[in-house]
């Protein structure tokens, strides 16, 4: 198998869940994953934002606020079904297709009528999972939107439900950007060595952390901590910004990538509110020069999805 890297459109479509772990870990540090909402309506009129996230290149497209119950992902070419739409999406940008699932905890839940307010199509749950799967995802991201009141017992709980479910074919990724509405797991508790080993122990292949300089707290030598424990354990680190700096100034993201990079990422995620669906489509590109040069951003977004 390849290292991601050099993957085209047609060895991507056919991945399986070993090989795409290998090839993301022979990438050393150099993935991109680009988050995007596609139920607002899409940035640039009758193109997906995912569409022009891997024009930047984007290397995995991970979908936020995708309801499995009700899918839809504006922009997308009109006569398309909704069980349709995560495949429609890889046939036209070539990509790996992720999700984001959320876990919400009793004890933190709350009325949250905002967009990110929950829905039942978007519970961390196997039954949504494996629906997931069978629309094209192949992989799954456990986290939280804000307010949501997702804590790290419930995304560990869910997880080792999922990981019985689909662990075997789909890559799941586990972990908070922010507190994402849980006061007491914010800052420096966002995430502690306790919760990256109930993570690992119920299925995660890739525990999620916030990039340095995203959340309070979270400098390089703090995240560089967490990231050696949870490679210590066996398991690869995605950084994430996502705390709205995906709409900051490129020279900011510029930093934060080599700040995670120096810390021992494997792959770098950047969030989805530059514009409200997508990052700033110039910090896409900023963040993929900065962690592996011009020659291989370019290469991803000049090599034909029909290769």
């Amino acid at each position: 198998m390849k290292r991601f890297l050099d993957c085209s459109a047609s060895e991507l479509r056919d991945i399986t869940k070993s090989q795409l772990l290998f090839a993301l870990r022979a990438s050393e540090g150099r993935i991109v994953v680009s988050e995007t909402i596609g139920a607002t309506a899409p940035l640039l009129n009758g193109i997906t934002n995912a569409e022009l996230a891997a024009s930047q290149g984007a290397d995995i497209l991970l979908l936020n606020l995708l309801d499995a119950e009700q899918p839809q992902i504006a922009g997308l070419p009109q006569g398309v079904a909704a069980d349709d739409c995560l495949r429609e999406l890889q046939r036209l940008t070539g990509r790996v297709i992720g999700v984001n699932l959320e876990a919400v905890d009793p004890a933190y839940a709350s009325d949250n009528r905002e967009l990110w307010g929950m829905t039942r199509g978007r519970a961390a749950t196997a039954e949504n999972a494996e629906k997931l799967w069978q629309m094209g995802a192949r992989i799954l991201v456990l986290t939280g939107n804000p307010g949501n009141g997702i804590s790290n017992q419930a995304l560990a709980d869910a997880l080792k439900q999922i990981r019985d479910a689909v662990g075997d074919r789909m890559v799941l990724v586990t972990g908070k950007m922010h507190g994402a509405g849980v006061v007491d797991e914010s800052g420096r508790q966002l995430i502690t060595s306790r919760d990256i080993a109930r993570f690992i122990d119920n299925g995660a292949d890739i525990v999620l952390v916030p990039a340095p300089g995203t959340v309070p707290g979270m400098s390089q030598q703090r995240v560089s901590e967490l990231i050696e424990e949870i490679q210590r354990r066996g398991a690869l680190a995605m950084t994430a910004i996502g705390t709205s700096q995906e709409g900051a100034d490129r020279e900011t993201i510029r930093q934060i990538a080599l700040m995670s990079k120096m810390a021992g990422a494997d792959l770098q995620h950047i969030g989805d509110t530059g514009w409200m669906g997508l990052a700033l489509p110039e910090n896409i590109f900023t963040l993929s020069v900065a962690i592996r040069g011009v020659r291989h951003t370019y290469a991803r977004i000049a090599r034909s999805i029909n290769r």
